[in-house]
């Protein structure tokens, strides 16, 4: 059982970024473009960095699709009321 609580509906294992919220997600990887931007990185680093970018972004991603699927739902809740 708790295999599946450290699991998403996805299958996916969970990891420590699906605690953060949209804007702690999208300021960290603001952060991590400014730095890969600003560069003076190893490439280790840099590498690093970008896999942390990936990471972040989905986290994000994922705020918004769940966003997305929510106004889905409401406007055909609000849709079937007023058919019915």
């Amino acid at each position: 059982m708790a295999d599946q609580e450290n699991q998403q509906e996805s299958g996916q294992p969970r990891t420590p970024d699906d605690a953060l919220g949209y804007e702690h997600a999208r300021d960290a990887l603001l952060e991590v473009v400014r730095q890969l931007e600003t560069g003076g990185t190893s490439l280790e680093e840099s590498l690093a960095l970008w896999e942390r970018g990936e990471q972040l972004a989905k986290v994000c991603q994922r705020w918004l699709d769940g966003a997305r699927a929510r106004l889905d739902a409401a406007l055909a809740a609000e849709e079937a009321a007023g058919q019915g």
